[in-house]
C-alpha cells in the first residue's frame, strides 16, 4: 500500500514539474522572411496587425534614467491621481522606497480613489507585510498573481514580469524598474542598479490600461471599465506628441510567442543600426540566427549586458555560451562594469524603440507575463541612442578573440547552464 501511494505522489510531482516546465503551445520554428525595410508603411502596419493593437498617434513619452528620476515621477502621478490608479509588477521589496509607494497608494485610497495593486506572488515575497496590512486598511484592492492553489498548481511557473502604473487612464509608466532599494539612486555603486523607465501620456495609455486588465480578470474574475479607467483621450497637441506607439503583451495562456515574435520581425526589418540592452540575454537559435543575418546584410548590431556584477551569475554564463556566433558576424557585445545593468531596451535604425518588462531570454518569450510598448518616433528614437551610448561608455566590449580565450572551467560551466536555459 505505502509503495503505490509512493508511486502515485512521484507520478503526481513529475506531472506537475512537466505542466510548469512547458507553455503547451507551439513555438515559432522557422525563420521569418525579410519582406520589407523599417522604414517601409508595411512594416509598421504588419506590427500593428501582428501583436494586437493598432498603433495610434498623438503621444508624448519621456526618458526617466534610473531611480532618481523614476522613484520621484511615478510617486507624483500617483499623489495626482482622482479616480483610479492600476498598478501591476513583479518584484516589491522592503525598504523605504517600498514604504514611499505604499503610504502614497494608501493616501489616494483613504481620499476615495479606486486603488487595485496586483503583485506576483513570488516577486513580492519579500514585501514587508506592514505594507499590505496598510493598503487594506486604506482600502486599496491588493490581490497576489498566481498565488498557491491546488486549482492553479499548473500554473506556478507563470509569473506576471509586467510592470505597469495607470493613473486615471491618462497617464502611463513602464520599463524595466521594480520596488526595491536596489533601484534608487543613480547607478552610483554596486548597490545601485542602472534601469531606465517611462512616463507616457496620449491615446496609448488606454493599450496600457487594457494589458492590465488582462490580468487583473485572471486573477479576480472582476472587470474594470467604464470612464474612470477608459477615458477618452485625444492626441496631444501637435509638435509636442506626434510620436506613434501601441502597448502589447504575452502570456503562456495566450500569445507566449508574441514578445519573440516581436524582436524576430524588428531584427529582420532592420537595415541599418540595431540596438540591444538586455538585462539577460540568453537568445534561442532562430534569435541568433536573425540577428547574424541582420549582421551579415550591413546592420550595425551593438549588444550591451551586464558585466560579472549581476545578480543572476547562472543567467550570465548561459548569456556567454552563446555568443560565438554572434561575434563572428560582427555583432559588438559589450558588458556594463560599473553596476547591476537592468535596462530592456530595443532601438532599430533610430525609429522603432521597444521598452517595457521583456527580458531577452526564453522565460520572457514562453513562460513569462509581459508587456513591451512599442515607439515609432525617430526623434525618441535618437534620444534613446544617445544614452546607449552612454552605458557603452562605461561598458567593456567582448571580442572574439577574448571570447575565444575563455578558460576551460568557463566553458564547461557555460555548456552545463545551457541545457536550463529554457528556463533563465
Amino acid at each position: 500500500m505505502l509503495t503505490i501511494a509512493i508511486t502515485a505522489f512521484v507520478t503526481v510531482v513529475i506531472v506537475l514539474v512537466i505542466a510548469n516546465l512547458s507553455s503547451g503551445e507551439k513555438k515559432i520554428e522557422h525563420k521569418i522572411e525579410r519582406l520589407y525595410k523599417s522604414e517601409d508603411p508595411q512594416f509598421l502596419r504588419s506590427m500593428g496587425l501582428l501583436l494586437g493593437p493598432p498603433v495610434v498617434a498623438g503621444n508624448r513619452f519621456e526618458m526617466l534614467l534610473n531611480g532618481d528620476q523614476i522613484f520621484p515621477s511615478m510617486l507624483e502621478g500617483i499623489r495626482s491621481a482622482r479616480e483610479t490608479i492600476t498598478f501591476e509588477t513583479f518584484i516589491y521589496w522592503s525598504g523605504e522606497i517600498g514604504e514611499q509607494i505604499a503610504r502614497a497608494l494608501a493616501d489616494k485610497a483613504r481620499d476615495g480613489v479606486a486603488v487595485h495593486v496586483l503583485l506576483d506572488w513570488v516577486g513580492s515575497s519579500k514585501m514587508d507585510r506592514r505594507y499590505l496590512q496598510l493598503l487594506h486598511e486604506a482600502g486599496a484592492e491588493v490581490v497576489k498573481y498566481h498565488k498557491p492553489h491546488w486549482t492553479g498548481l499548473g500554473r506556478m511557473n507563470d509569473r506576471t514580469h509586467r510592470k505597469l502604473l495607470v493613473i486615471d487612464g491618462r497617464i502611463g509608466f513602464t520599463g524595466g524598474v521594480g520596488i526595491a532599494p536596489e533601484w534608487t539612486g543613480h547607478a552610483q555603486d554596486e548597490k545601485h542598479w542602472r534601469d531606465t523607465h517611462f512616463r507616457v501620456t496620449g491615446p496609448v495609455v488606454g493599450h496600457m490600461q487594457a494589458v492590465f486588465m488582462d490580468n487583473w480578470i485572471k486573477a479576480t474574475g472582476c472587470v474594470l471599465h467604464g470612464p474612470r479607467y477608459f477615458p477618452r483621450i485625444d492626441a496631444e497637441p501637435k509638435g509636442a506628441g506626434e510620436g506613434l506607439a501601441h502597448m502589447f503583451s504575452s502570456s503562456p495562456s495566450g500569445g507566449s510567442d508574441d514578445m519573440q515574435l516581436m524582436y524576430l520581425m524588428a531584427i529582420t526589418a532592420a537595415t541599418r543600426t540595431l540596438q540591444l540592452a538586455s538585462a539577460y540575454f540568453v537568445p534561442d537559435k532562430l534569435t541568433i540566427n536573425a540577428i547574424v543575418e541582420a549582421a551579415k546584410r550591413g546592420v550595425k548590431v551593438r549588444i550591451v549586458t551586464p558585466g560579472k556584477r549581476i545578480d543572476t551569475h547562472t543567467v550570465r554564463e548561459a548569456s556567454r555560451a552563446c555568443w560565438g556566433d554572434l561575434l563572428k558576424a560582427g555583432v559588438e557585445i559589450y558588458e556594463y562594469q560599473p553596476t547591476m545593468f537592468h535596462c530592456k531596451l530595443l532601438v532599430v535604425d533610430e525609429y522603432l524603440v521597444s521598452v517595457g518588462s521583456t527580458n531577452f531570454d526564453s522565460r520572457s518569450f514562453k513562460l513569462n507575463d509581459e508587456a513591451n510598448l512599442n515607439i515609432y518616433d525617430r526623434d525618441f528614437a535618437r534620444q534613446q541612442s544617445a544614452a546607449f551610448d552612454d552605458d557603452i561608455a562605461k561598458s567593456k566590449r567582448i571580442t572574439l578573440e577574448a571570447w575565444t580565450r575563455r578558460s576551460l572551467t568557463e566553458k564547461l560551466v557555460e555548456k552545463c547552464v545551457r541545457l536550463l536555459d529554457t528556463q533563465l
